[in-house]
Protein backbone atom coordinates (compact mmCIF):
# COMPACT_ATOMS: atom_id res chain seq x y z
CA UNK A 1 0.00 0.00 0.00
CA UNK A 2 1.63 3.76 -0.97
CA UNK A 3 1.89 5.96 1.34
CA UNK A 4 0.31 9.91 0.07
CA UNK A 5 0.86 13.07 2.86
CA UNK A 6 -1.39 15.95 2.75
CA UNK A 7 -0.21 19.09 3.88
CA UNK A 8 -3.44 20.97 3.91
CA UNK A 9 -4.48 23.93 6.34
CA UNK A 10 -8.39 23.69 5.19
CA UNK A 11 -9.51 21.07 7.27
CA UNK A 12 -12.90 19.77 5.50
CA UNK A 13 -10.44 19.93 2.16
CA UNK A 14 -7.82 17.72 4.44
CA UNK A 15 -10.13 14.79 5.63
CA UNK A 16 -11.94 14.75 2.65
CA UNK A 17 -9.21 13.86 0.10
CA UNK A 18 -8.05 11.66 3.05
CA UNK A 19 -11.06 9.94 2.19
CA UNK A 20 -10.94 9.81 -1.51
CA UNK A 21 -7.58 8.32 -1.21
CA UNK A 22 -8.28 6.15 1.44
CA UNK A 23 -11.21 4.51 -0.53
CA UNK A 24 -8.50 4.13 -2.96
CA UNK A 25 -6.48 1.94 -1.20
CA UNK A 26 -3.67 4.79 -0.18
CA UNK A 27 -2.39 4.62 3.05
CA UNK A 28 -2.72 8.49 4.23
CA UNK A 29 -1.01 10.85 6.45
CA UNK A 30 -2.05 14.39 6.85
CA UNK A 31 -0.95 17.37 8.17
CA UNK A 32 -2.47 20.99 9.19
CA UNK A 33 0.46 23.29 8.28
CA UNK A 34 3.73 23.21 6.64
CA UNK A 35 5.79 23.27 9.66
CA UNK A 36 4.06 19.64 10.76
CA UNK A 37 4.26 18.61 6.75
CA UNK A 38 7.88 18.51 6.92
CA UNK A 39 8.03 16.63 10.03
CA UNK A 40 6.04 14.27 8.79
CA UNK A 41 7.91 14.36 5.58
CA UNK A 42 10.99 13.19 7.48
CA UNK A 43 9.70 10.73 9.85
CA UNK A 44 7.25 8.18 7.59
CA UNK A 45 9.16 8.77 4.38
CA UNK A 46 5.67 9.06 2.04
CA UNK A 47 5.69 7.41 -1.42
CA UNK A 48 4.20 11.02 -2.39
CA UNK A 49 3.41 14.42 -0.87
CA UNK A 50 0.36 16.66 -2.21
CA UNK A 51 1.04 20.09 -0.67
CA UNK A 52 -1.09 23.34 -0.48
CA UNK A 53 1.06 26.14 -1.13
CA UNK A 54 -1.01 29.07 0.93
CA UNK A 55 -0.38 27.83 5.31
CA UNK A 56 0.10 28.87 8.13
CA UNK A 57 3.96 28.96 9.95
CA UNK A 58 5.79 27.71 6.54
CA UNK A 59 3.97 27.79 2.94
CA UNK A 60 4.43 25.43 0.05
CA UNK A 61 7.44 26.32 -1.29
CA UNK A 62 9.21 26.27 1.73
CA UNK A 63 8.02 22.77 2.37
CA UNK A 64 9.44 22.08 -1.19
CA UNK A 65 12.36 23.37 -0.84
CA UNK A 66 13.13 21.93 2.94
CA UNK A 67 12.40 18.22 1.81
CA UNK A 68 14.53 18.91 -1.55
CA UNK A 69 17.33 19.98 0.77
CA UNK A 70 17.45 16.53 2.83
CA UNK A 71 18.58 13.32 0.72
CA UNK A 72 16.27 11.62 2.85
CA UNK A 73 13.02 13.30 1.06
CA UNK A 74 14.17 14.67 -1.98
CA UNK A 75 13.41 11.84 -4.37
CA UNK A 76 9.98 12.02 -3.11
CA UNK A 77 7.11 13.01 -5.68
CA UNK A 78 5.87 16.39 -4.82
CA UNK A 79 2.48 17.49 -6.10
CA UNK A 80 1.37 21.35 -5.50
CA UNK A 81 -2.73 21.66 -4.63
CA UNK A 82 -3.63 25.15 -4.94
CA UNK A 83 -6.26 27.39 -5.95
CA UNK A 84 -3.86 29.50 -7.41
CA UNK A 85 -4.19 29.61 -11.20
CA UNK A 86 -2.26 32.26 -12.22
CA UNK A 87 0.70 30.72 -15.22
CA UNK A 88 3.56 32.16 -13.29
CA UNK A 89 2.58 31.01 -9.78
CA UNK A 90 2.40 27.29 -11.57
CA UNK A 91 5.57 28.27 -13.76
CA UNK A 92 7.06 29.20 -10.24
CA UNK A 93 6.07 25.76 -8.38
CA UNK A 94 7.53 23.81 -11.32
CA UNK A 95 10.90 26.33 -11.00
CA UNK A 96 11.55 25.21 -7.43
CA UNK A 97 11.30 21.45 -8.01
CA UNK A 98 7.25 20.26 -8.35
CA UNK A 99 6.16 17.08 -9.97
CA UNK A 100 2.84 18.52 -10.86
CA UNK A 101 0.30 21.32 -10.04
CA UNK A 102 -3.18 21.05 -9.85
CA UNK A 103 -5.51 23.68 -8.62
CA UNK A 104 -8.45 23.53 -6.58
CA UNK A 105 -11.14 22.73 -7.26
CA UNK A 106 -10.21 19.20 -8.66
CA UNK A 107 -11.67 16.10 -10.16
CA UNK A 108 -11.18 13.30 -8.22
CA UNK A 109 -10.15 11.31 -11.28
CA UNK A 110 -7.56 14.12 -12.01
CA UNK A 111 -5.98 13.66 -8.59
CA UNK A 112 -5.98 9.82 -8.47
CA UNK A 113 -4.01 10.51 -11.96
CA UNK A 114 -1.87 12.99 -10.90
CA UNK A 115 -0.75 10.75 -7.69
CA UNK A 116 -0.56 7.55 -9.87
CA UNK A 117 1.46 8.94 -13.14
CA UNK A 118 4.41 10.23 -10.30
CA UNK A 119 4.32 6.87 -8.09
CA UNK A 120 5.11 5.18 -12.24
CA UNK A 121 7.81 7.68 -12.88
CA UNK A 122 9.46 7.20 -8.86
CA UNK A 123 9.28 3.25 -9.76
CA UNK A 124 10.67 3.33 -13.22
CA UNK A 125 13.83 5.83 -11.76
CA UNK A 126 14.24 3.48 -9.12
CA UNK A 127 14.71 1.07 -10.93
CA UNK A 128 16.94 2.25 -13.27
CA UNK A 129 19.09 3.94 -10.44
CA UNK A 130 19.36 0.65 -9.01
CA UNK A 131 20.27 -1.21 -11.99
CA UNK A 132 23.25 1.48 -12.37
CA UNK A 133 26.45 -0.56 -12.04
CA UNK A 134 28.32 0.72 -8.60
CA UNK A 135 32.03 0.08 -10.37
CA UNK A 136 33.77 1.46 -13.71
CA UNK A 137 34.87 -2.41 -14.59
CA UNK A 138 31.21 -3.41 -14.55
CA UNK A 139 29.35 -2.78 -17.96
CA UNK A 140 27.93 0.73 -17.65
CA UNK A 141 24.44 1.21 -18.26
CA UNK A 142 25.23 4.71 -19.66
CA UNK A 143 28.48 5.03 -21.26
CA UNK A 144 28.32 8.49 -22.86
CA UNK A 145 26.11 11.41 -23.68
CA UNK A 146 23.69 10.02 -26.35
CA UNK A 147 22.79 7.67 -24.10
CA UNK A 148 22.46 10.22 -21.45
CA UNK A 149 20.08 12.09 -23.70
CA UNK A 150 17.89 8.86 -24.60
CA UNK A 151 17.60 8.39 -20.49
CA UNK A 152 16.26 12.16 -20.69
CA UNK A 153 13.84 11.35 -23.67
CA UNK A 154 12.71 7.84 -22.00
CA UNK A 155 12.42 9.21 -18.43
CA UNK A 156 12.32 13.46 -18.04
CA UNK A 157 9.60 15.56 -17.65
CA UNK A 158 7.94 16.98 -20.63
CA UNK A 159 7.54 20.41 -20.77
CA UNK A 160 6.32 22.90 -23.32
CA UNK A 161 6.80 27.03 -23.61
CA UNK A 162 5.50 29.12 -26.29
CA UNK A 163 7.93 31.83 -28.21
CA UNK A 164 8.81 34.58 -25.58
CA UNK A 165 7.92 32.56 -22.44
CA UNK A 166 10.27 32.55 -19.84
CA UNK A 167 11.69 29.05 -18.65
CA UNK A 168 13.15 30.37 -15.86
CA UNK A 169 14.62 32.85 -13.84
CA UNK A 170 17.38 34.50 -12.54
CA UNK A 171 17.73 34.38 -8.92
CA UNK A 172 15.29 31.24 -8.90
CA UNK A 173 15.97 27.81 -7.41
CA UNK A 174 17.65 25.16 -10.02
CA UNK A 175 16.44 22.21 -9.08
CA UNK A 176 16.63 20.28 -13.22
CA UNK A 177 18.64 20.25 -15.89
CA UNK A 178 16.71 19.77 -19.41
CA UNK A 179 17.04 18.73 -22.62
CA UNK A 180 16.21 20.59 -25.56
CA UNK A 181 13.89 18.18 -27.76
CA UNK A 182 12.45 21.14 -30.09
CA UNK A 183 13.49 24.95 -30.57
CA UNK A 184 16.09 27.41 -29.67
CA UNK A 185 16.67 29.14 -26.33
CA UNK A 186 18.57 32.11 -24.91
CA UNK A 187 20.05 32.53 -21.58
CA UNK A 188 20.21 36.07 -20.57
CA UNK A 189 20.88 38.54 -18.06
CA UNK A 190 20.12 41.86 -16.86
CA UNK A 191 22.29 44.50 -16.17
CA UNK A 192 21.88 47.28 -13.58
CA UNK A 193 20.84 49.77 -16.20
CA UNK A 194 18.12 47.56 -17.49
CA UNK A 195 19.81 46.07 -20.96
CA UNK A 196 19.61 42.40 -21.51
CA UNK A 197 22.88 40.79 -22.17
CA UNK A 198 22.35 37.60 -24.53
CA UNK A 199 24.83 34.69 -23.09
CA UNK A 200 24.34 31.72 -24.83
CA UNK A 201 22.23 30.37 -27.40
CA UNK A 202 20.76 26.36 -26.87
CA UNK A 203 19.39 24.47 -29.63
CA UNK A 204 17.68 20.92 -30.07
CA UNK A 205 19.58 18.00 -29.02
CA UNK A 206 21.42 20.25 -26.29
CA UNK A 207 21.32 20.21 -22.15
CA UNK A 208 19.92 23.68 -20.50
CA UNK A 209 20.54 24.23 -17.02
CA UNK A 210 23.95 23.68 -15.68
CA UNK A 211 24.23 26.53 -13.20
CA UNK A 212 25.09 23.76 -11.11
CA UNK A 213 25.35 20.24 -10.27
CA UNK A 214 24.14 20.97 -6.70
CA UNK A 215 20.67 21.29 -5.90
CA UNK A 216 19.08 24.61 -4.67
CA UNK A 217 21.71 27.29 -6.14
CA UNK A 218 20.14 29.80 -8.00
CA UNK A 219 20.51 30.50 -11.39
CA UNK A 220 22.89 33.14 -12.67
CA UNK A 221 20.78 34.20 -15.79
CA UNK A 222 17.19 33.60 -17.27
CA UNK A 223 16.03 31.62 -19.70
CA UNK A 224 13.78 32.16 -22.58
CA UNK A 225 12.24 30.23 -25.33
CA UNK A 226 12.98 32.27 -28.42
CA UNK A 227 10.49 30.03 -31.04
CA UNK A 228 8.40 27.13 -29.91
CA UNK A 229 10.39 24.93 -27.24
CA UNK A 230 10.15 21.59 -25.91
CA UNK A 231 12.15 20.29 -22.77
CA UNK A 232 12.73 17.32 -21.09
CA UNK A 233 13.98 17.89 -17.29
CA UNK A 234 15.40 15.67 -15.05
CA UNK A 235 16.35 16.76 -11.41
CA UNK A 236 19.79 17.12 -10.27
CA UNK A 237 19.35 14.77 -7.36
CA UNK A 238 18.42 11.87 -10.37
CA UNK A 239 21.62 13.36 -12.34
CA UNK A 240 23.65 13.25 -9.72
CA UNK A 241 22.96 9.82 -8.74
CA UNK A 242 24.09 8.25 -12.51
CA UNK A 243 27.34 10.09 -12.83
CA UNK A 244 28.54 9.37 -9.56
CA UNK A 245 28.40 6.01 -10.57
CA UNK A 246 29.87 6.42 -14.28
CA UNK A 247 33.10 7.92 -14.55
CA UNK A 248 33.22 7.55 -18.47
CA UNK A 249 30.09 10.20 -18.58
CA UNK A 250 31.12 12.56 -15.90
CA UNK A 251 34.23 12.87 -18.26
CA UNK A 252 32.17 13.21 -20.85
CA UNK A 253 29.82 16.10 -19.56
CA UNK A 254 32.63 17.61 -18.35
CA UNK A 255 34.75 17.83 -21.51
CA UNK A 256 31.37 19.20 -23.04
CA UNK A 257 30.68 22.14 -20.06
CA UNK A 258 34.29 22.95 -20.86
CA UNK A 259 33.36 23.75 -24.29
CA UNK A 260 30.69 25.69 -23.57
CA UNK A 261 33.18 27.83 -21.31
CA UNK A 262 35.80 28.31 -23.81
CA UNK A 263 32.74 29.38 -26.38
CA UNK A 264 31.91 31.95 -23.71
CA UNK A 265 34.98 33.17 -23.13
CA UNK A 266 35.80 33.50 -26.95
CA UNK A 267 32.34 35.41 -27.32
CA UNK A 268 33.31 37.82 -24.53
CA UNK A 269 36.69 38.18 -26.43
CA UNK A 270 35.13 39.47 -29.81
CA UNK A 271 32.44 41.47 -27.74
CA UNK A 272 35.38 43.18 -26.56
CA UNK A 273 37.84 43.30 -29.46
CA UNK A 274 36.29 43.29 -32.51
CA UNK A 275 34.93 45.91 -34.74
CA UNK A 276 30.84 46.36 -34.79
CA UNK A 277 31.04 45.16 -39.00
CA UNK A 278 32.90 41.61 -37.43
CA UNK A 279 30.66 41.43 -34.13
CA UNK A 280 27.55 42.08 -36.51
CA UNK A 281 28.91 39.00 -39.37
CA UNK A 282 29.32 36.97 -36.69
CA UNK A 283 26.33 36.97 -34.89
CA UNK A 284 24.54 36.77 -38.03
CA UNK A 285 26.21 33.31 -38.58
CA UNK A 286 26.04 32.21 -34.88
CA UNK A 287 21.90 32.80 -34.91
CA UNK A 288 22.20 30.78 -38.71
CA UNK A 289 24.17 27.87 -36.54
CA UNK A 290 21.75 27.51 -33.83
CA UNK A 291 18.58 27.66 -35.77
CA UNK A 292 20.39 25.52 -38.71
CA UNK A 293 20.06 27.84 -41.44
CA UNK A 294 21.63 27.10 -44.78
CA UNK A 295 22.53 30.11 -46.55
CA UNK A 296 19.39 31.33 -48.58
CA UNK A 297 17.61 30.48 -45.86
CA UNK A 298 15.40 33.37 -43.82
CA UNK A 299 16.43 33.83 -40.41
CA UNK A 300 13.97 35.45 -38.39
CA UNK A 301 15.37 37.59 -35.26
CA UNK A 302 14.54 40.30 -33.27
CA UNK A 303 17.73 43.46 -33.86
CA UNK A 304 17.86 43.25 -30.38
CA UNK A 305 18.21 40.23 -29.77
CA UNK A 306 21.01 40.32 -32.32
CA UNK A 307 22.50 43.29 -30.85
CA UNK A 308 22.31 41.71 -27.39
CA UNK A 309 24.64 38.83 -28.22
CA UNK A 310 26.71 41.15 -30.50
CA UNK A 311 27.31 43.75 -27.52
CA UNK A 312 26.57 46.64 -29.89
CA UNK A 313 23.89 49.26 -29.46
CA UNK A 314 21.13 48.13 -31.54
CA UNK A 315 21.03 51.55 -33.82
CA UNK A 316 24.21 50.79 -34.49
CA UNK A 317 23.39 47.05 -35.49
CA UNK A 318 20.48 48.30 -37.61
CA UNK A 319 23.25 50.77 -39.56
CA UNK A 320 25.88 47.62 -39.76
CA UNK A 321 22.99 45.24 -41.46
CA UNK A 322 21.75 48.54 -44.15
CA UNK A 323 25.71 48.24 -44.69
CA UNK A 324 25.69 44.63 -45.33
CA UNK A 325 22.45 44.77 -47.21
CA UNK A 326 24.29 47.60 -49.67
CA UNK A 327 27.21 45.25 -50.23
CA UNK A 328 25.26 42.37 -51.22
CA UNK A 329 26.20 39.99 -48.29
CA UNK A 330 22.84 40.03 -46.39
CA UNK A 331 18.77 40.76 -47.70
CA UNK A 332 16.36 41.81 -45.24
CA UNK A 333 12.88 41.96 -44.89
CA UNK A 334 10.56 42.87 -42.22
CA UNK A 335 12.47 40.54 -39.15
CA UNK A 336 13.79 38.55 -41.42
CA UNK A 337 17.71 38.33 -42.60
CA UNK A 338 18.92 35.82 -45.76
CA UNK A 339 22.22 35.35 -45.82
CA UNK A 340 23.20 36.08 -49.33
CA UNK A 341 27.19 35.55 -49.37
CA UNK A 342 28.41 33.31 -46.73
CA UNK A 343 31.93 33.34 -47.71
CA UNK A 344 31.97 37.04 -47.65
CA UNK A 345 30.15 37.74 -44.60
CA UNK A 346 33.15 34.77 -43.02
CA UNK A 347 35.16 37.35 -44.33
CA UNK A 348 33.94 40.52 -42.86
CA UNK A 349 36.45 42.31 -40.20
Amino acid sequence: MKKVLIIEDDTALRENTAELLELSNYEVITAPNGRTGIEQAKKNKPDVVVCDIMMPEVDGYGVLEALSLDASTNQIPFIFLSARTDHKEVRKGMDLGADDYLTKPFEEEELLKAIETRLAKAEVFKTLLNNIPQSSSDEDQLRNLNELKNFFDDNGEELSFKKGEVIYQEGSRSFRIYLITRGVVKTYQIDKSGKELITSLFKEDEFLGFTSILDNVAYEESAEALEDVKLVGVSKSVLKDILDNNNNLSMELLQLLSHNVAHVKSQLLQMAYSSVRKKTAQTILQFASVYNKDAQEDICITRNDLASVAGIATESLIRTLSGFKKDGLIEIEGRSIKIIDLSGLEKVE
